[in-house]
């Protein structure tokens, strides 16, 4: 089960886990529950997340389309080197914001 925190305008969720079809399923409810209970902005923390599979950026990206239609913004952070290659592969970097582990 993912951490979520309320920090002002935004929502941050932090996995914890890898984001793979496996989980998918929940973290994607435990996303929509977020947007529709906070509103606002929603923050994904990567940190610790080795894997992101063609499930969980498929729901990484219904997660940015919700919010877009809400006038809302999605930002990633604290992602690895490897999974922020495979997202600016997929050029998600030009749909929301994607920041690297500092």
């Amino acid at each position: 089960m993912s951490q979520v925190i309320r920090d002002g305008d935004n929502t941050v969720i932090i996995p914890g886990m890898s984001v793979v079809a496996s989980m998918a399923e929940d973290f994607k409810k435990e996303i929509l529950s977020a947007i529709h209970t906070h509103g606002g902005n929603l923050v994904i923390d990567l940190a610790g997340v080795d894997m992101v599979d063609s499930v969980g950026l498929g729901v990484i990206i219904a997660a940015h389309n919700t919010l877009t239609q809400k006038g809302n913004t999605l930002s990633v952070i604290n992602v690895s080197d490897e999974i922020y290659g495979l997202f600016s592969t997929m050029r998600l970097n030009r749909r929301f914001k994607i920041e690297k582990v500092q």
